[in-house]
């Protein structure tokens, strides 16, 4: 038998068939609104991130700068009271001080990410200034941005600590604990459009009653000294 093929007849109306579909779906305004949304998403994500991450870098600012002001604040309340002489501050004060700033700051990891320096500004024998003791918490090993413990011990060039023009300056017979914090912060989302940074904070406060300035004692049992 022979094979015979099937006559393919060629549908006249397909052009004027597609050109009306084509035509309605010009016209149709079906699922605008999802197809906006999808093309617009990105753009909203990016937005939504963005505030999340300013907000977050706002709340770390004001933070730090509260656990600043709250280590300075221990400090200068800190002593131990004896009975023929001035309080004394001790090791173990330090210890405390840093303990509480670490409770305060727990979900911050100030131990890895970040450094506080108390620092005791005093005056020296020739009325300048002079860092009489310097202590340290936090792994990192940034530097006090006025000098290590011991800066200003004679002479009157160190002129006393503090950012701005105007330095903060100790009177004679008391102190100022004097607070850096240093901190690494990295952002959560978008480590291109706001980079990693060093956030530094300073509180200081005066020691808040009479104590013994020659120095921090460290009585039996000794307690770890937190040495820069």
């Amino acid at each position: 038998m022979p094979l015979t093929l099937p006559i393919l007849h060629r549908d006249r109306n397909a052009p004027g068939r597609a050109r009306r579909f084509l035509a309605r779906l010009a016209h149709s305004t079906s699922a605008v609104s999802a197809v906006e949304l999808g093309l617009s998403m990105p753009f909203l994500m990016m937005m939504c991130l963005t505030g999340v991450e300013v907000v977050n870098l706002a709340l770390i600012h004001v933070r730090l700068n509260q656990l600043a002001i709250t280590v300075a604040d221990n400090a200068s309340r800190a002593k131990q009271t004896q009975v023929n002489g001035a309080p004394t501050f001790r090791e173990y004060d330090v210890n405390q001080v840093f303990r509480a700033a670490a409770l305060q700051g727990e979900d911050l990891q100030i131990p890895t990410r970040g450094r506080v320096i108390l620092s005791s500004l005093q005056m020296n024998a020739s009325g300048g200034q002079w860092i009489a003791w310097q202590r340290c918490w936090g792994k990192n090993t940034w530097p006090s941005r006025y000098g290590p413990q011991g800066t200003g011990a004679t002479g009157t060039a160190f002129k006393g600590m503090g950012y701005t023009s105007t330095k903060m300056t100790a009177d004679s017979g008391t102190a100022i604990m004097f607070v850096e914090i240093a901190y690494d912060y990295k952002p959560f989302f978008l480590g291109s459009v706001i980079p990693s940074k060093l956030i530094r904070k300073e509180a200081a406060l005066y020691v808040r009653d009479d104590r013994d300035l020659t120095q921090i004692y460290n009585p039996s049992p000794t307690q770890p000294v937190a040495s820069c």
